[in-house]
């Protein structure tokens, strides 16, 4: 079946270069964009100033081509977008679902040790980090115009139950839900839990924009209709058709694609020393024997 209105995405973060993990992920939306005639795209999460370098921007670019991709430019920048994040984070705050968080990581964790100590059970949002505490949560006006006033820096928070109770209303009795389609293109309807991710960060203290909020806004901007990417993301999906629903934006189909492992049994990762992609073209490799080595076959 063809879809010439479908459009995919790869959206790699220039702190690091592509290895094996990033081919296969952005071969499987790549593959997919052709297969049905739809649009792909290469978007630059540059959010992180700090991290992102531009040598690793043509670095990606360059083994992305070298894969044999091919997308339409120029490549999205999310480093040229920060006001669009900070506009969607306004009309969150409007709504009233969005809270300042002055909260240092230390005095979280104290918080956190603390409650485990009196017997709170600890819980644990999907990516396995304590949920937070809520400790700015119920903060006054005075309170917030205090801590401002001494040059605390805040984060600004999702109010779950607040944005939950909000989501309801938008959606009118129908279930927060997504789908997720296999590669043969069947769907199925997930329901989605963003709860268990609690009063998630949505605009961090160092950057524009947290990684859930941005990725939302930017699919909607490109009109991406298919979200392809690894399983390690499947629960953050939770948080991100509640964003959608809060801001009015579409909602895409999502795949989940699975992840590629070490001989260590642990998620191919930068962090990880996994084989990146420039060595192995210094080394000889041909596109075909990557294609094999992440398990997809010849085109």
């Amino acid at each position: 079946m063809t879809d010439d209105r479908a459009v995919f995405r790869f959206a790699p973060s220039p702190n690091g270069e592509l290895h094996l993990g990033h081919a296969l992920s952005a071969l499987v939306g790549h593959d997919w964009a052709r297969r049905i005639g739809g649009r792909f795209l290469v978007r630059i999460e540059d959010i992180d100033e700090a991290r992102s370098r531009g040598h690793f921007i043509d670095s990606i670019l360059e083994d992305l081509a070298w894969l044999g991709l091919e997308w339409e430019k120029p490549e999205l920048r999310q480093s040229q977008h920060f006001a669009d994040y900070a506009a969607a984070a306004q009309r969150l705050q409007e709504m009233g679902v969005l809270y300042p968080c002055f909260a240092t990581r230390g005095e979280i964790a104290l918080a956190v040790a603390r409650a485990t100590a009196a017997g709170v059970p600890e819980q644990m949002d999907p990516d396995g980090a304590p949920l937070y505490p809520g400790l700015h949560r119920g903060l006054s006006a005075d309170e917030i115009a205090a801590c401002r006033a001494s040059g605390d820096r805040a984060a600004l928070r999702i109010d779950m139950h607040k944005a939950l109770a909000v989501a309801e209303a938008k959606l009118a009795g129908r279930a927060l839900t997504f789908r997720e389609i296999s590669a043969d293109g069947r769907a199925r309807v997930v329901d989605a839990n963003p709860a268990r991710w609690g009063d998630a960060v949505l605009i961090r203290k160092d950057t524009p924009a947290s990684y859930h909020l941005a990725v939302v806004i930017d699919d909607a901007r490109q009109g991406v209709t298919h979200v392809t990417r690894g399983a390690d993301l499947f629960a953050a999906t939770d948080l991100h058709r509640l964003l959608q629903v809060l801001l009015d934006l579409p909602e895409p189909l999502y795949h989940h694609h699975r992840l590629l492992y070490g001989a260590h049994g642990r998620k191919l990762a930068k962090s990880t020393g996994a084989p990146r992609l420039k060595d192995l073209r210094a080394q000889g490799l041909s596109r075909s024997a990557v294609r094999a080595q992440v398990g997809l076959p010849e085109r």
